[in-house]
């Protein structure tokens, strides 16, 4: 298995480049291409030049909902001209009142039709994305495709939504379930970490006191459920793009953009 390639920051806790991930055809995922973080509103000036200048960042693709991003705000890297924001809430914020409690800590369960799929607690979340919000999934792997330099992708503790959108991009590039599972629970490396930083901030303080890590842990079960859905579905990440819109150039845009 590829290790974690840790990008060490003064303001972050888990952020990642996936680059060096193997694809199942003996090539890999190019490094410098996407990054996957937790949220971004203590970088430090340090922090905001590195990730411009020495990792060239061009495109931020902010997966918070509403209420998450008026609590806390956009983040410093919002500020840089060089750097275009994309916030594309996963949750369907126009039927229901999202808040950072369902956004975090409690995810909430859609109907029987996704428990038709897969009975585990963060699959099923994991699949509502993709079902409630597949413009923002679409919109998310797009910004990827196309943009000029990295991507950073990222949430709260950029494990959940971040884990989502990045394991249908590896898909896509042809990364196999096994390494797309790692990628995942690597996060479980920092959980402890990422959950203090959390717990200092207005939007989440109170939905995490007193809860125990065990809650947000990342298992591979989870993903490894979501990976076969989707194969099941779709025939995989390519599958599921295709079935909304993207035609064989564009997935292809992809796929080159992601491959080394």
């Amino acid at each position: 298995m590829t290790s974690p390639r840790w990008i060490e920051l003064d303001g972050v806790v888990n952020m990642r480049d996936v680059g060096g991930l193997p694809t199942t055809d003996g090539g890999e995922v190019a490094t410098g291409r996407l990054l996957r973080s937790d949220n971004l509103q203590e970088l430090s000036a340090e922090d905001i030049a590195r990730l411009t200048d020495e990792l060239g960042v061009s495109d931020i693709v902010d997966l918070r909902s509403h209420v998450e991003v008026e609590s806390e705000g956009p983040g410093p890297l919002r500020s840089v001209e060089t750097v275009v924001h994309h916030h594309l809430t996963l949750f369907r914020e126009d039927v229901r009142e999202v808040t950072a409690e369902d956004a975090l800590v409690l995810p909430w369960r859609r109907g029987e039709e996704l428990r038709e799929v897969d009975e585990d607690y963060w699959t099923a979340h994991y699949l509502g994305y993709l079902l409630d919000r597949p413009d923002s999934t679409s919109a998310a792997l797009e910004v990827i495709a196309h943009s000029r330099g990295a991507t950073i992708v990222h949430c709260a503790a950029g494990k959940d939504r971040t884990g989502t959108i990045v394991a249908l991009a590896l898909s896509t590039a042809g990364v196999a379930d096994e390494d797309i599972v790692a990628d995942y629970v690597a996060t479980a490396d920092r959980l402890e970490r990422i959950v203090a930083r959390l717990v200092e901030r207005p939007a989440y303080r109170d939905n995490l006191v007193g809860r125990s890590l065990e809650e947000q842990l990342p298992r591979a079960e989870s993903m490894e459920r979501l990976l076969a859905a989707l194969r099941e579905r779709y025939g995989g990440g390519a599958g599921w793009l295709a079935a909304h819109g993207w035609d064989d150039a564009d997935i292809e845009a992809l796929v080159n953009r992601l491959r080394a």
